[in-house]
Formats: structure tokens, sequence, C-alpha cells
């Protein structure tokens, strides 16, 4: 029932919404993670395809795959981040921490696990790809380091911390 403070018809409580602020915040980091690898190495710069071992024409279709899929957390992290937004209980520290851990903890996995474990790709071929790699992989862990010190630093209100 719509009210002053809650206009639309749906009920303010949700389960948790600091960690659903936080899962829509790293939702859309992942998504942004993946659309700038996408737009910069892969199509601007051109320096690899998601997947590198079969040819071109494989590669244009993983990287049209990637990219869907990045997408599809961007819009599922903004639905997440909508739904709070409507029902007034966004903790936004938590969604810029959730931000700041999707993007960087998505680029340490490609930097580590794709790149090194499954080898599909490398950042650029043909070159010492060492500090390619450390580059890749401090940026990644310094946005999960400021995630993490976001995401434990007491705001200015401790009420919104309280809506974990």
């Amino acid at each position: 029932m719509p009210s002053s403070t809650n206009p639309g018809r749906y009920p303010r409580t949700v389960g948790r919404p600091g960690w659903r602020s936080l899962l829509a915040g790293a939702l859309f980091g992942i998504g942004v993670a993946s659309f700038l690898d996408e737009m910069v190495f892969h199509q601007l710069l051109r320096w690899h395809h998601f997947y590198d071992g079969a040819g071109p024409d494989v590669g244009l279709i993983s990287d049209g795959l990637f990219h869907a899929g990045g997408w599809i957390a961007t819009v599922v992290g903004l639905f997440l981040f909508a739904d709070l937004q409507r029902r007034q209980l966004t903790v936004p520290r938590r969604v810029w921490s959730g931000g700041l851990l999707g993007w960087g903890g998505f680029q340490v996995y490609d930097g580590l696990f794709q790149h090194k474990v499954l080898r599909l790709h490398q950042i650029r071929y043909d070159v010492d790809l060492v500090p390619y790699d450390i580059a890749w992989n401090a940026v990644g862990a310094a946005a999960v380091v400021a995630g993490l010190v976001l995401l434990r630093t007491p705001g200015r209100s401790r009420r919104a911390d309280t809506r974990q």
C-alpha cells in the first residue's frame, strides 16, 4: 500500500539489503571490467580474443559470448540496484565496495585463472609478458583491497551499516 515514505506498491522490507547492495555493486563491477577488457584489449588494441586457440573466427565468436556474459552481469546488477532504490534500502557504501570487489576480482580471476591456468589467451603476444601480467594483476588486486577497505571502514552513519 502506497505511503508518503514508500510511494510504490512494493514493501520496503527485503532480506539483508546490505548484502544485496554489495551483490548489485559486484555484478555491476564485473560487467564494467568485462566491458573495458573487451573494448580496449579485444577491439581497440586487438591484442587478443577471449579464446585465441582456434583462429580469428572462433576468437570473434568467443568475444561476442564474453561480451554478452558481461552485459548480463551488468543488467542483473542494475536490476538489483533499482529494486533496492525503489524500496529505499540501498546501502551506498556497500554498492561502491561491491563495484570495486567485482571489478578487481574479475581482473585478478582473468589474469591468473584464464591467462595462466586455462591459457585461453594472454594479455599480449610476442612480448615479455611479465610486466603486463604484473600490471594487470596489481591493478585488480588494488581494486580488491580498496573494496575491502571501503567495506570494513565505518561510515558516517552506523544506521546504514546495520542493514546487512
